[in-house]
């Protein structure tokens, strides 16, 4: 396994050291080993259940990958079938090329990307109740945003109190940074580096996880300051009739494909349709950077069934490029036996930041 999530899953092992060749062998009869770095060996024994763990030595030579595969060939796996994680940020295209020559003729192997995540689609109790305290520290993150969203505000101000309320929580760092983004780049999806302050008449796009032993619930807000004009309230109220909309679909037996389509109706029936995105969320649970986004996600067609115990997160994005105008809707459900169940407090509703 070279996914941080599965060895965090399986083991609770709790490191990034999957920037670096790094793997999990767990063998049908129980039996872990990990292959890893010297600086990874007591962060194993701190956090992990791993009894057995190798060091391959970092030298200009070093050829992790042989060494693995040596350590296979101990463990009995010769002529074996064997599962690997290929589709991972913990396998870098360069070292999973080393691996399959080194595997060549050892081993049948197969691809095991999704056999671990599948697994964890279906959250435990226990993993539930890190799920919720998630959800109330990205409640407090919201709050702090909006208490200091006021004109003249330093982004980068709003981003540390975001980043207070989850910390003195007992939170930890999220797999990927707070999306943080105002007048143009409210229209932003993603991060990017540089601070504004905010207009008298600004917006403010935020997309947030409050984040508890690796599990994130995450929320996504346009906030406005100054008069909310008419084309504004417009688009939120699009956002939060299409994320009702998907909620409602969230139901068991019902597909990721489904829940997306409501998303595109209620947009495109709007008129919206060039401004939405072509997915709507994804599942949510233990993750590691460089994304919070896990396994799988709301599109056109995926036949995925949701079944209770899955956690997802939708959002509602409409970005309209020729107006400058943002607006952004989005939250954290449980799917039970009933339907969905948001996870957050915070209303949806529509105010002046300030």
């Amino acid at each position: 396994m070279f996914k941080p999530e599965s060895q965090y899953w399986t083991t609770g092992f709790d490191s990034f050291g999957y920037c670096f060749f790094q793997c999990l062998l767990l063998r049908a009869d129980g039996e872990m080993v990990l292959f890893t770095r010297s600086p990874d060996l007591r962060q194993a024994q701190q956090t992990s259940v791993i009894e057995e763990i190798r060091i391959w030595v970092d030298r200009a030579d070093a050829e992790p990958a042989r060494e693995l595969v040596d350590l296979l060939r101990e463990k009995g796996l010769a002529g074996r079938r064997l599962g690997v994680e290929w589709e991972t940020h913990g396998l870098t295209a360069a070292n999973g090329k080393r691996l399959e020559i080194a595997l060549e003729g050892f081993a049948e192997t197969v691809d095991a990307s999704l056999l671990v995540s599948r697994l964890r689609l279906v959250k435990s109790p226990a993993e539930l109740a890190y799920v919720r305290r998630a959800a109330e520290l990205a409640d407090r993150a919201l709050e702090a945003a909006i208490a200091h969203a006021r004109p003249g505000a330093d982004e980068g101000v709003i981003l540390a109190r975001m980043h207070d309320a989850v910390f003195e929580g007992g939170g930890d760092y999220p797999a990927n940074p707070f999306i943080i983004g105002s007048g143009e780049k409210a229209l932003l999806c993603r991060y990017a580096s540089g601070r504004r302050r905010l207009d008298p008449t600004d917006q403010l796009t935020l997309e947030f996880a409050g984040t508890y032993r690796q599990y994130h619930a995450c929320l996504m807000r346009t906030l406005l300051l100054g008069e909310i004009d008419p084309a504004h309230r417009a688009m939120f109220e699009a956002c939060r009739d299409a994320l009702l909309a998907c909620e409602e679909r969230m139901r068991p037996g019902a597909t990721m494909g489904e829940v997306f389509a409501a998303h595109a109706d209620t947009f495109d029936a709007r008129g919206y349709g060039p401004h939405r995105l072509n997915a709507c969320g994804y599942s949510l649970g233990a993750t590691y950077a460089p994304s919070w986004m896990d396994w799988p996600m709301f599109y056109a067609g995926n036949p995925v069934e949701m079944a209770p115990g899955m956690v997802f997160f939708l959002h509602m994005i409409l970005a309209d490029s020729e107006s400058g105008r943002a607006m952004s809707l989005g939250r954290t459900s449980l799917v039970t036996e009933r339907g969905a169940e948001p996870l957050s407090k915070a209303p949806l509703t529509l105010e002046p930041a300030a």
